[in-house]
């Protein structure tokens, strides 16, 4: 089930650096501006507006940057003033003043107004980077925070393969989807099963890009890009596909999938997450910061053997404080079960949170046309446990409907 060497530390998969970043607005692009331009600052992408030192700048699109930079001149008072402006607006946001030659009173008129710092110009990166790096862990602390008030993100992992956790996932955040839009909000799902991922596939989508060019954009990676990759399903959900050739679980990086997932929780109210059966680094990343957890499997010996060890791995690894809600999906109704409900509190020392009736004549024809069930029976056992969990869902994320 495992491919994770169990003595590496948790600190390892722990929250990464942050995709934010730092905006300079000065005069012109001479020295070594032109090589910062679009470079990245302590792993904080650089960009750059070009205006006049008195030209004032909207604190609104200043306050998308985690660090401003903002050019004043020692012989126009006007630029003086309007730095002195900007610090005042900007809040807690930290902002540096540049300047050619700054006679000292200048800069400690500027310190003394709230500038972190005052670099001459031409601005350098090791300055730059010299000036920033005692901010970055008040930068980060900002950020989740941030990303935490505007989205949450709901991981979904399997206990055993073929329990069908992905055809659950599907067919639930298409139903959370459409609910979503009538609020106004948008949902996303990303498929990181790198190798054997087939949600667009059981969502009837033929997506042209993939995870894959996401991963692959790198620094490039912003929300023209992602929205471009991602597919619409008629449900509203965006739907990012797993790769079309399989991929090595270690040939992507915690980096590039945490840049990929923190993308979409900037565009997305609720971003869903699809994870692969084999545990790795990025992997339990993302549930570490997951606002919740959905542990799927069937009510079978097997399969409650491996969602205790699930839960153990997860308690070994420090996150046995992290939500999670047991779903136990294919329930049948029988008296001659061998493996019953009240064996699920035995199994895994708490009892299942949600279950899904078992209607194969329902989501096997919904997956074989890429279809919700919806369209094969209009009211179903499934769907009225599908709605049952999809309102405990978007209860415990305190979303308001």
């Amino acid at each position: 089930m495992t491919m994770m060497n169990h003595s590496d530390t948790a600190k390892v998969w722990r929250l990464q650096g942050k995709e934010v970043g730092v905006h300079l607005y000065l005069s012109g692009a001479d020295g070594d501006l032109d090589a910062l331009f679009g470079a990245r600052v302590l792993g904080m992408p650089l960009s750059l507006s070009i205006l006049p030192v008195t030209e004032w700048v909207d604190p609104t699109e200043m306050s998308h940057a985690a660090v401003a930079v903002i050019q004043v001149d020692a012989d126009t008072p006007a630029s003086i003033k309007r730095f002195e402006r900007l610090v005042a607006a900007a809040g807690d946001m930290p902002i540096i003043a540049a300047a050619y030659e700054p006679p000292l009173a200048l800069v400690r008129s500027l310190l003394r107004s709230g500038a972190h710092d005052v670099l001459p110009l031409p601005l350098s990166l090791d300055d730059l980077e010299t000036s920033i790096a005692p901010l970055m862990a008040e930068i980060e602390r900002k950020d989740v925070a941030a990303v935490a008030r505007s989205s949450r993100l709901v991981s979904v992992i399997k206990a055993r393969g073929g329990c069908g956790a992905t055809a659950m996932l599907t067919q639930l955040a298409c139903r959370f989807a459409h609910n979503e839009a009538a609020h106004g909000r948008e949902a996303c799902l990303i498929d990181l099963d790198v190798q054997f991922g087939d949600v667009a596939f059981q969502l009837g989508l033929k997506p042209k890009l993939s995870l894959a060019d996401l991963i692959e954009a790198g620094a490039r990676l912003d929300s023209e890009l992602l929205r471009s990759v991602a597919v619409q399903h008629p449900s509203g959900l965006a739907v990012v596909a797993a790769p079309p050739q399989m991929l090595p679980l270690e040939a992507i990086t915690s980096d590039q999938v945490l840049a990929v997932v923190e993308r979409a929780q900037r565009d997305y109210g609720t971003v869903f997450v699809d994870l692969p059966a084999n545990w790795t680094h990025w992997s339990l990343s993302l549930v570490a910061r997951s606002d919740r957890v959905l542990l799927v499997t069937d009510l079978s010996i097997p399969g409650l053997y491996q969602a205790r060890r699930q839960l153990d791995l997860l308690a070994e690894q420090e996150l046995g404080a992290v939500p999670v809600e047991i779903v136990l999906n294919r329930m049948e109704k029988s008296l001659f079960k061998t493996v019953k409900t009240s064996d699920v509190e035995t199994a895994l020392g708490r009892d299942a949170d949600y279950t899904l009736a078992s209607d194969p004549q329902v989501i096997g024809p919904a997956i074989d046309r890429g279809v919700l069930i919806d369209e094969i029976k209009r009211k179903s056992v499934l769907a009225r446990d599908l709605d049952t969990l999809e309102a405990g869902l978007v209860s415990k994320l305190g979303l308001e409907r």
